[in-house]
């Protein structure tokens, strides 16, 4: 590569990707330059500190607004509004509703249903404007698939990616049947981008486990996770997961039980001590969980990362273990939310008292509260905020987060949207 070129990818890469998505417009030469893979390494270089665009996405699609809290404002895309606000989607058919099912990497999994109550099913990258219509499973007829939308067992919702070199280079969309309410059994059946097929798989559990809260899952590095427990519960004790990169038939899920489930003699997890029920979040590539206890008059805060995918102690490591005195001191009560999806030093809080954001970073013990009427919030990364319907969303699901409440099971509640950081295209099958 000469000279010249080289000083174009350097002063290019300091442009955010809403502009870079233009220059691949200028001429052949500059979209040549841009999509090779020798300028998205260097730019993803350039930009690894740079903050991303990201949403924090309620998990009851029924009900008010998708995204609830947006950032925007961040210097890799450059963007002037909330991710969720470019979700643009245009059928080709007359449709009657629509349902965003899950997110990860970028990518939407979304399901539409025609005019005559059949489902659509598409995966799209927004940004893009980038949409693909699976095809339904052919061992599936149309009345069995009605028959499996309306079993409480069944879910539509799962969706992994592998990526590569910061790109999505694949997909798979899961869809999953459970065996009864207490079982050790699930089938599963995936679409794959690589194949443009589906296929059955039939995998098994160390244990019979209660799937009462199957529809909801996190997806990381190509591994679905479930909140679970051993018997009928109004709280988890387990995280149930499947690699369906690096699984294949036969291979067992794995089930891993929260720090202090099983009594643990370091933590003293027990309900007398645990302020909120059990459940997790993603942060810096890991799961991590986090809750508050009380101790000796004390309100402490513990962080956990997952870093084995065993039912064992090891499995979990404790990654902050801090007093709460700051938070406690002015007043605040709150329940918890999410990890900064891209900082794991940063906490989000919900002050249900006073309807805001909590921003905590357990490195320096500062906070900051953010309420929907400000017009300018800023997040602790310089994005810019953006509320919809979130006191609303809080408001509606703040008693599913106590550990005394005793009409339903705890969920998750919130998953977050990331933007990458880069303008990958949407993976499709490779023509046969």
């Amino acid at each position: 590569m000469d000279l010249p070129e080289i000083a174009l990818v350097n002063v290019l890469s300091r442009f955010p990707l809403k502009s870079i998505a233009r220059f691949r417009t200028v001429s052949k030469e500059w979209r040549s330059l841009i999509d090779s893979d020798f300028f998205r390494d260097q730019y993803i270089s350039f930009n690894s500190s740079s903050s991303l665009s990201w949403s924090i996405i309620q998990t009851n699609p029924h009900k008010l607004s998708l995204e609830i809290i947006g950032h925007h404002g961040c210097n890799t895309w450059g963007l002037d509004r909330s991710p969720a606000s470019f979700l643009r989607f245009f059928a080709k058919t007359t449709i009657r509703k629509l349902l965003v099912l899950s997110c990860t990497d970028g990518l939407v999994s979304i399901c539409a249903e025609a005019s005559d109550g059949s489902p659509l099913y598409y995966i799209g990258n927004p940004l893009m404007e980038d949409w693909f219509q699976l095809p339904l499973p052919p061992f599936l007829s149309s009345q069995d698939l009605d028959s499996l939308r309306k079993n409480k067992r069944f879910s539509d919702t799962g969706f992994v990616t592998k990526m590569r070199s910061g790109v999505v280079v694949s997909y798979k969309v899961v869809w999953m049947l459970t065996h009864g309410r207490l079982s050790d059994k699930l089938d599963f059946m995936i679409y794959s981008s690589e194949t443009g097929t589906w296929r059955k798989r039939h995998v098994s559990c160390p244990r019979t486990t209660d799937w009462e809260r199957q529809d909801k899952s996190i997806a990381l590095n190509g591994v679905l996770h479930w909140l679970s427990e051993d018997t009928p519960s109004f709280d988890a004790s387990s995280i149930v997961a499947y690699d369906f990169y690096g699984g294949g038939d036969g291979d067992e899920c794995r089930i891993i039980h929260f720090p202090g489930s099983q009594i643990d003699e370091v933590t003293g997890d027990n309900l007398s001590q645990r302020v909120y029920r059990r459940s997790f979040t993603a942060s810096e590539g890991s799961i991590v969980y986090f809750n508050e206890f009380h101790e000796n008059e004390t309100h402490t805060l513990r962080v956990w990362r997952l870093v084995k995918y065993e039912d064992c102690p090891e499995a979990w490591q404790l990654s902050w273990d801090l007093k709460l005195t700051s938070l406690t001191e002015s007043g605040i009560c709150y329940f918890p939310m999410v990890m900064h999806p891209l900082n794991s030093d940063i906490i989000y809080l919900w002050n249900w008292t006073a309807k805001g954001l909590v921003l905590f970073n357990l490195r320096t013990r500062v906070f900051c509260v953010r309420k929907e009427a400000e017009e300018d919030g800023k997040c602790m990364d310089g994005c810019s905020l953006s509320f919809n319907w979130c006191s609303e969303y809080m408001d509606s699901i703040r008693k599913y987060n106590l550990p005394g409440y005793q009409r339903g099971p705890n969920s998750l509640f919130f998953s977050q949207y990331v933007l990458p950081r880069w303008l990958h295209r949407l993976p499709r099958p490779q023509s046969t």
